[in-house]
């Protein structure tokens, strides 16, 4: 499953924005960078009805698994998790998240994967 159309993040322009001044959050297996939208970096979008209030990415690099199969399983994990977590929360500001993975996460199971997204989105304040 994949993040729903209005909850995804495109352009390269918004990535550089992430990193460049997001807020950084880190775990044992992964990093969090949160940031306030800039909507003029953002693709516009024709039909844009359903508009969310967050907006996700997730990295997950060769270094994290040679095998693009196991890499496909985790984004689809991490997207449905988020996607399931993210659908109901309403904020007064639009929210990037940008999620990497770090080699070292492949040590862990998924189900503690997901509890350290939690523990980060907590952190972050966007879950409560």
């Amino acid at each position: 499953m994949v993040l729903p159309k209005h909850m995804r993040l495109k352009g390269y322009r918004c990535f550089d924005f992430i990193y460049k001044q997001g807020s950084r959050f880190y775990s044992s297996s992964m990093v969090l960078r949160v940031t306030k939208a800039n909507t003029k970096l953002q693709v516009n979008e024709i039909n844009s009805q359903a508009r969310s209030s967050i907006k996700c990415a997730i990295c997950i690099s060769n270094k994290v698994s040679k095998k693009s199969v196991t890499r496909n399983k985790l984004r689809r994990l991490f997207h449905h998790h988020l996607s399931y977590r993210l659908s109901n929360i309403d904020y007064e500001n639009e929210i990037w998240a940008f999620i990497s993975l770090k080699p070292s996460c492949m040590k862990n199971s998924n189900s503690t994967l997901l509890k350290e997204c939690d523990k980060l989105l907590f952190k972050a304040g966007i879950t409560k």
